[in-house]
């Protein structure tokens, strides 16, 4: 039986995902999902800030975790549309939570 995860734990892998998901550029693409299906552009465009150089090696890690879902839309020329996966909306949740406590407590944040 393995130990349970343990993110405090410098031996645990559950560091690793910790890493990848709260990344400041995942967390706004699972945000910018979180309105439905999009494709490229529309991330690029949603996702104020990001290269298409970040958004495309965020969107490979995110789906590598099963975070996204990428779609072919079998057309010409080819197009793909990003979408999260039920695992993804989860996140989600726990992301909005997140954001909009920085939001919230962006006076007190940046209080000198």
């Amino acid at each position: 039986m393995s130990a349970r995860p343990n993110v405090m734990s410098q031996r645990c892998a559950s560091r690793v995902y910790v890493a990848l998901l709260a990344d400041k550029w995942s967390l706004l693409v699972i945000n910018a999902l979180g309105e439905g299906p999009c494709r490229n552009g529309e991330l690029v465009r949603s996702v104020e800030g990001i290269s298409q150089k970040m958004l495309t090696q965020t969107l490979r890690t995110l789906e590598r975790l099963h975070v996204v879902l990428r779609k072919d839309l079998q057309t010409i020329p080819p197009h793909v549309s990003y979408e999260l996966t039920p695992l993804g909306q989860s996140l989600r949740s726990e992301a909005v939570s997140f954001i909009r406590w920085v939001e919230k407590h962006m006076p007190d944040l940046t209080a000198g």
